[in-house]
């Protein structure tokens, strides 16, 4: 059981590092208006999903699953665990269907915008959804360490 423990608050550190420093780093890079530097970051947001993010959350999931069924949890029933695995399902929905599509448009349209020497109205749209949708993605899993942690119900 411990070595589970060890490797599931690997996989939240993992995730949730990520996400969190991701969206610094984006964010910092279009306030300093260096356009080939705004490139990079946002490429470097996408490497470093496919590096710390989703090996983080495959951690999560089979990590939490199985550390959920040896405790004996519900999983069909409301309790602290459903609740947490909808949420995390959301966030995951919310990665696919809406931030990955803008990540990729931004280093498109950044890569565009170097030759132009500004960004796109297209950059700014995707960053903008980006950071709307990628504030939510953030929160949410911060909801399921504190139900994680708390295990109010």
């Amino acid at each position: 059981m411990k070595i589970l423990i060890f490797l599931h608050v690997l996989g939240a550190v993992m995730f949730l590092g990520n996400v969190i420093t991701a969206a610094f780093w984006k964010i910092r890079a279009e306030r300093g208006k260096d356009i080939a530097h705004i490139h990079k970051a946002v490429k470097n947001v996408m490497f470093a999903d496919y590096v710390f993010t989703l090996p983080g959350i495959i951690l999560l999931i089979i990590t939490g699953n199985l550390m959920a069924f040896q405790a004996g949890y519900a999983m069909m029933e409301w309790n602290w665990v459903t609740v947490s695995q909808g949420l995390f399902i959301l966030t995951g929905l919310l990665w696919v269907i809406i931030l990955l599509p803008n990540q990729r448009k931004m280093i498109k349209e950044s890569e565009k915008s170097i030759s132009l020497g500004q960004l796109t109205p297209s950059y700014k749209k995707a960053s903008r959804i980006w950071d709307v949708c990628g504030s939510l993605a953030n929160l949410i899993p911060l909801v399921v360490l504190y139900l994680m942690l708390a295990k109010p119900f």
